[in-house]
């Protein structure tokens, strides 16, 4: 199932300009890893598929890019690069590959950008936070 962390838009201080992403024009950006099942690897190795090709039509169906796709020794048996017009649309692409069945696992983090991350400092200190009991 997809695991989405923080978002990609926001506005701080009344800054009506939007998220970096926004101002450069760009897409958000969003890192997957993902493990195949013992089934699926059997059948690649049966017959082998470039799975970049299937990865980047699914993205481009919603708008996105592909910037890369890496299988990995280790936790996860691979690792993808997205670029997507929204939360919700990666949201569909993920919804859709978990579905599928042919992963174990298949979790996706919303990317931030630096800027988007000093601004995420600048707002998190106007938060006054309380510790639980205290």
């Amino acid at each position: 199932m997809a695991c989405f962390l923080g978002g990609s838009y926001f506005e701080t201080n009344g800054d009506s300009r939007g998220s970096a992403n926004e101002r450069e024009g760009t897409m958000p950006l969003y890192l997957s890893k993902f493990s195949y099942t013992p089934e699926t690897w059997a059948r690649l190795i049966g017959k082998p598929e470039d799975r970049r090709k299937a990865a980047q039509s699914y993205i481009e169906s919603v708008g996105g890019k592909l910037h890369g796709f890496w299988y990995a020794f280790g936790t996860h048996d691979g690792y993808n690069l997205w670029e997507a017009p929204d939360n919700v649309s990666m949201a569909a692409v993920a919804l859709a590959i978990s579905g599928g069945g042919a992963l174990s696992s298949f979790e996706t983090t919303v990317l931030l950008t630096v800027e988007e991350t000093m601004d995420a400092l600048r707002k998190a200190g106007q938060v006054q936070y309380r510790a639980p009991g205290a």
